[in-house]
């Protein structure tokens, strides 16, 4: 499925690492996940500052939610990540290590400086969007 999925680059805006936009065949399931946390399985935030290692949870633990979906990473046609954090660093901290888990599936990305997320001691959270074929 994820070679129908379509990742839009433009040579008239700025060269980033990521598509400005992704196109989805009409004949695919669109998944809404929940946005991805820095959680273990108890529930517990673990890495409590540190950006690099909540982010890869974050991608670590959207892995599982996907396959539980019929999908891994390959399916995502969106994300984007909030970073608890007014400092650009902890955002550019964040964005390299999802960027790395995600290798070249350079997916459309928005990057997003908050205040606050939801748990205690949480600096990072991925929501995403995915794309899978049809169930029958």
């Amino acid at each position: 499925m994820t070679n129908k999925i379509t990742f839009i680059h433009s040579n008239k805006l700025a060269a980033v690492d990521y598509a400005y936009a992704s196109r989805v065949p009409s004949d695919t399931d669109i998944l809404y996940m929940a946005g991805s946390c820095p959680l273990n399985k108890e529930g517990e935030i673990l890495f409590e500052d540190n950006y690099k290692q909540q982010a890869k949870l974050c991608v670590d633990n959207l892995r599982v939610a996907l396959n539980e979906c019929g999908a891994t990473l390959e399916n995502v046609v969106y994300t984007r990540v909030l970073v608890a954090s007014h400092e650009q660093s902890d955002l550019v901290e964040a964005w390299n290590a999802i960027r790395e888990e995600f290798g070249d599936h350079n997916v459309p990305s928005t990057l997003s400086g908050v205040t606050v997320l939801g748990y205690k001691n949480q600096l990072v959270e991925i929501e995403a969007i995915a794309a899978v074929e049809k169930q029958n």
